[in-house]
């Protein structure tokens, strides 16, 4: 059996990665790239305050729909969320059409297609 945390210790590690992302004068940024982030496809400006945590879930803010022109062509497949500063504060988000951390209605992108998104919600994990 692997490591449980208590709920209101995930409720603090989730809200003290909401602080990091917004830690910095400014908003913080989504990057969506291929596998390994070997390429960025997109980068999209988040919204300052970023979101909002309850329980173990923080939601960021994605209204209105958060909106970027690609400056890549490839398969998103993977996506890390910065701070102002271009620090990583999050990494290894999964990309995909259902089921995934950023769900796209393509992961197909194109340089100069609009790619939007319109919710995302980050679960911390039961254990680990």
């Amino acid at each position: 059996m692997g490591v449980v945390y208590a709920a209101s210790l995930r409720t603090a590690r989730m809200q003290a990665v909401l602080d990091a992302i917004d830690g910095d004068v400014g908003a913080g940024t989504l990057e969506i790239g291929t596998t390994g982030m070997a390429a960025v496809l997109a980068t999209l400006t988040l919204v300052d305050p970023a979101g909002s945590v309850s329980g173990d879930v923080l939601t960021l803010d994605c209204d209105p729909v958060l909106s970027t022109t690609a400056t890549g062509t490839g398969t998103a497949a993977e996506a890390r969320i910065k701070d102002n500063s271009g620090d990583v504060i999050i990494s290894g988000l999964t990309v995909s059409t259902s089921g995934a951390n950023i769900n796209l209605t393509s992961t197909s992108i194109a340089t100069d297609q609009t790619v939007e998104i319109s919710s995302i919600a980050i679960t911390h994990n039961t254990s680990g």
